[in-house]
């Protein structure tokens, strides 16, 4: 099942004004997609290159069961012909065991292209141990990376195992006044992170406002998340932060949805828009646990 989630209007111009009624019955991301929400970054450099790229979330592998589902869900995205990289938002293993991890990281050595990783807390064996993550996806903490004209950051928002009322650490704010001054603010940017980063989503970390006051000077075109397992959407610095539905065999959505899967996004012309892609669970179902 293939939903599109970035709507926009064929009919409308760019140039065109919109009352507040006419605003809220187009949407966020297709005012965003038109440069008519205010304060649209439209003005801001953008590039002309396109490509396609996945992202997931909420992987949660704990059994030999969760490995042979999540090979049939890697032919899968392989059979999109043009996809070119993979953001892979964090909650990689169930209970951050190095064999788990290992295990997800060889299932994602198949994918025919690069994947980024992120850690999620379900990706900690303690509240202070993610050494097996950062043993076997080295740099792949807080980090940057360009994508023809694109830039890409990923960046650690966990507390630990900690899953609610959490706090974005020191050591990722550290990373940003280290890092930040030596990106182009011009290039569109995205940015992918664990936990939600959208206002009022389920999860949020406390300390959210401060963490985004660093990219008000960036072209931010998309924001992905996960941790909450839902689609969500919400309007972030001229920007569309997103969460999805967890690809998982054995996790459940928090939002009541039934299905799993991904999301098949494609940039172009300074936007990015997406569809969700659904990857069909066993017919016999495994145990399912709660979200």
């Amino acid at each position: 099942m293939n939903h599109l989630v970035t709507p926009a209007s064929s009919a409308a111009q760019p140039s065109q004004k919109y009352n507040r009624r006419q605003a809220l019955q187009l949407g966020a991301g297709a005012l965003l997609t038109l440069a008519a929400w205010p304060g649209s970054a439209a003005s801001r450099s953008r590039d002309n290159s396109s490509f396609d790229f996945i992202v997931l979330n909420d992987v949660h592998y704990m059994s030999a069961e969760c490995g042979q589902w999540l090979e049939g869900a890697i032919r899968q995205m392989n059979a999109h012909p043009h996809i070119e990289f993979c953001l892979l938002a964090g909650d990689l293993v169930e209970k951050g065991q190095r064999e788990h991890l290992a295990a997800v990281r060889d299932l994602f050595s198949q994918l025919r292209v690069p994947v980024y990783t992120q850690i999620g807390n379900h990706d900690y064996l303690t509240q202070t141990d993610r050494s097996a993550y950062e043993d076997l996806f080295p740099g792949r903490l807080n980090y940057s990376f360009r994508h023809q004209g694109w830039q890409f950051i990923g960046l650690d928002s966990t507390s630990g195992l900690r899953y609610e009322k959490t706090y974005i650490q020191p050591t990722t704010f550290a990373w940003l006044d280290q890092h930040l001054p030596k990106l182009d603010p011009k290039r569109p940017t995205v940015l992918f992170t664990h936990f939600p980063l959208g206002a009022n989503v389920n999860y949020r970390p406390l300390n959210t406002d401060p963490f985004l006051e660093h990219f008000k000077p960036f072209n931010l075109r998309a924001i992905f998340s996960g941790h909450f397992h839902g689609f969500t959407e919400r309007v972030v610095l001229d920007s569309i932060a997103t969460t999805n539905r967890c690809c998982s065999l054995k996790r459940s959505n928090h939002d009541g949805t039934s299905e799993r899967g991904y999301l098949l996004c494609s940039a172009h012309e300074g936007h990015v828009s997406r569809r969700f892609v659904e990857v069909p669970l066993p017919t016999k179902r495994s145990e399912r646990l709660p979200a």
